[in-house]
């Protein structure tokens, strides 16, 4: 259900581009309008998100470990699996960030008979970074049109990309590899009975939103082809707030649609855990308890607490009303 309903939002769009720039003739609404909205819901939400994030107090380390902690000497520890200073972190960190390791070393559980066996579950892995690479590479080859002049290393990146040299224009090997992965990995949640069955709108509809982007990419580059010199100049209108609408084929106004859906829903969906991958207290945290007393957050002031005599002078009164005992000692104590 969930899939279907997020299919139908991402055929709605289609739609409703298709109505408002191609037939009504609104093209400044989805030009100018949504593209400038969208942008500021999705740097609003990323930083109240992370506001938010950074606000929350740590009251203990609950990283994520899987090996020995250090203590004594003679004790050989996990420098990676349970890291004991902020250097080992930043290596743990950036092996999750750059490589997925936590993914790469996931296991499946599958029963089979009476037998319950796990298994490696590298495909996932695969997948997904081959879509979150290839998807960092179509980004930045997309800052051309941002861009002027177009540094050098995004024409070298283009050059590579495209060293196949098939069809004209040459067809880009992330374009093709991007779509198979985006395929894989809607596929994996629809075959898998238990992955479906816990499988929400909220996880179906990041997939169809960027299949939307990248299939209407796709055909605007290698079907229907649009004018990329108003495309650019577009481009570089909106990044100096003098947008210029351009005269150009209903396809492009999908795609800037696609995108602008996915900037705006960003913030407020699982997306968003490329931002707080860095916030979260499994991950950047280093497992030094026992060596460390640990502080809630930087900023966290240690409370003042009251001793027994304190508290039951504020609350005397209460405590004769309800019949509880009084603790003459205190009073002893405060005469003397």
């Amino acid at each position: 259900m969930g899939a279907v309903f997020a299919l139908l939002i991402a055929l709605g769009l289609v739609v409703f581009v298709w109505l408002g720039a191609g037939v009504i003739g609104f093209k400044a609404l989805f030009a100018v309008v949504i593209p400038y909205a969208a942008f500021l819901v999705f740097l609003g939400g990323i930083i109240y998100r992370i506001v938010e994030w950074a606000k929350v107090p740590v009251p203990f380390r609950i990283v994520t470990t899987c090996g020995q902690q250090k203590s004594l000497k003679w004790v050989k520890r996990s420098r990676l699996e349970s890291p004991f200073n902020n250097f080992e972190v930043a290596i743990r960190m950036a092996l999750e960030v750059f490589a997925f390791r936590s993914l790469f070393r996931n296991l499946k559980a599958e029963l089979k008979g009476p037998n319950l066996l796990y298994g490696s579950s590298k495909w996932l892995w695969l997948g997904a970074i081959a879509f979150h690479y290839c998807f960092l590479i179509i980004l930045i080859r997309h800052l051309r049109f941002f861009t002027y002049p177009v540094p050098g290393f995004i024409g070298i990146i283009e050059q590579v990309d495209a060293f196949l040299h098939i069809g004209l224009p040459f067809f880009y090997i992330t374009d093709g590899v991007i779509l198979v992965a985006l395929t894989y990995l809607l596929l994996r949640r629809l075959s898998d009975p238990k992955l479906r069955y816990i499988s929400l709108g909220s996880d179906f509809m990041p997939l169809f939103l960027i299949l939307g982007l990248v299939i209407s990419g796709i055909l605007m580059r290698y079907f229907f082809r649009v004018d990329l010199f108003q495309v650019k100049e577009f481009t570089m209108g909106l990044v100096h707030f003098s947008p210029k609408v351009p005269d150009v084929g209903v396809i492009f106004y999908i795609h800037l649609t696609f995108l602008c859906a996915l900037m705006a829903y960003f913030p407020f969906s699982k997306l968003v855990h490329m931002a707080g991958v860095f916030f979260s207290p499994t991950r950047n945290l280093a497992n030094n308890s026992r060596a460390k007393r640990h502080e809630p957050a930087p900023w966290w002031q240690k409370p003042k607490f009251k001793t027994y005599c304190e508290w039951q002078e504020e609350f005397k009164e209460q405590l004769e009303q309800s019949g509880q005992p009084i603790d003459e000692d205190c009073y002893k104590k405060k005469e003397a």
